[in-house]
């Protein structure tokens, strides 16, 4: 079997769990790793034994024998890096949201289109495998038809004052925080499963913490909570740590959805419900290998993870037996699996896997969800 050559850059908290994922699939060897931080980019190397690493992208993408590149850096930069990247002949990888803006999502869509390169986004979170059997239950019309869509993504990682993290500033993250950043996820998964487009959204934003203590020096995700308060200053913030959406779908049902980077115990809750006319599916991703089925006339149903009791389709993402259980590590190991499997090729073969089209749409969605809670109105998708 041949070695595909990949590199990550960005090294916050998700650009090592790329290369941990990756690692774990044959065949594929992470040769390289940048950081803007000639320090960090060190450290990293040292970390997680990778040889080569660079504090510029530029020199990331010119290693040699490189053919394919995952972009884990703060949201501004995903949009010029994915299009060097494609420009170079690199296949790409890249954390959502793809770009800043829906402009330059659309040219990073045509561009991937013009190369034919491997382009994918990481909604890592649909490779859960009751998150497939869901959505393969509902294509065999065991859901029924859709009624209503009930979701929630809850985290406390933001819930002190003291919290703090890039996403928080808008030049790096962009005008959303906690829908573009969790909500992306959660709507993603909505469609993904249900089939329904969503049409028209009503938002309602609130920034719990008006101002907050940015730290005097560097942090990753969600290990804030480790400063002290002298290591702080005082900044203000522009962008949402609360949100709840009103949804209404294609087939004429409705649905709603909150977020939340402020809910104290909630480390990391995606739940879905979804209800339909056959039955009720409940979902919760600090519970991730049990899915609740709901039913009107008979006892309701607790389905676990075990590839000899689930959907053929979601068989094929489970490495371990009932009992074994698999969580947020296995989701990218699974999800690289396919887009790998391209890389291999060379070109897209009807991917399975969410690529620069599926970034594309949750940049328009929430784009509109943002200009709904400006003029607190009904927007059209």
């Amino acid at each position: 079997m041949k070695t595909i050559k990949t590199a990550v850059a960005g090294l916050g908290f998700i650009g090592p769990a790329h290369v941990e994922a990756l690692r774990r699939i044959p065949g594929i060897e992470v040769v390289a790793i940048s950081d803007f931080s000639d320090e960090v980019a060190r450290q990293k190397s040292h970390d997680l034994g990778v040889d080569h690493y660079y504090s510029d992208f530029n020199g990331l993408i010119n290693h040699k024998g490189l053919e394919c590149v995952h972009i884990c850096t703060p949201n501004n930069l995903h949009f010029p890096m994915a299009k060097a990247a494609l420009q170079k002949g690199l296949h790409v990888v890249c954390e959502k949201p793809l770009a800043m803006t829906i402009g330059e999502a659309e040219e990073l869509v045509k561009l991937a289109d013009r190369t034919g390169l491997v382009n994918a986004v990481h909604f890592n979170i649909r490779y859960y495998p009751l998150i497939r059997h869901m959505k393969a239950s509902r294509e065999k019309g065991e859901l029924g038809e859709i009624y209503s869509v009930i979701g929630s993504y809850l985290q406390d990682w933001l819930f002190y004052d003291t919290d703090y993290n890039w996403r928080l500033e808008a030049d790096k993250s962009g005008e959303s925080k906690a829908i573009a950043d969790i909500g992306s996820h959660l709507m993603d998964l909505l469609e993904y499963i249900t089939g329904l487009k969503i049409v028209e959204v009503m938002a309602d934003f609130a920034t719990i913490h008006r101002n907050r203590k940015k730290p005097l020096k560097p942090i990753e995700t969600y290990s804030g909570k480790l400063l002290k308060p002298e290591d702080y200053q005082e900044v203000p913030i522009n962008t949402e740590d609360y949100a709840s959406v009103l949804l209404r779908f294609d087939n004429g049902n409705k649905g709603v959805v909150t977020v939340s980077q402020a809910s104290a115990g909630r480390k990391n809750r995606l739940s879905l419900e979804i209800a339909g006319s056959g039955q009720t599916f409940f979902w919760n991703s600090e519970n991730p290998n049990e899915c609740w089925i709901g039913h009107r006339d008979q006892p309701n149903q607790v389905l676990m993870r075990d590839p000899s009791l689930v959907d053929a389709e979601s068989r094929k993402i489970i490495a371990f037996p009932g009992g074994h259980n698999e969580g947020f590590p296995d989701t990218s190991k699974q999800i690289f699996k396919e887009i790998y499997t391209d890389v291999r090729n060379g070109t897209l073969s009807n991917p399975t896997y969410p690529t620069f089209l599926d970034g594309l749409r949750e940049l328009v969605l929430c784009e509109r969800i943002i200009e709904s809670n400006k003029k607190q109105a009904w927007v059209r998708v």
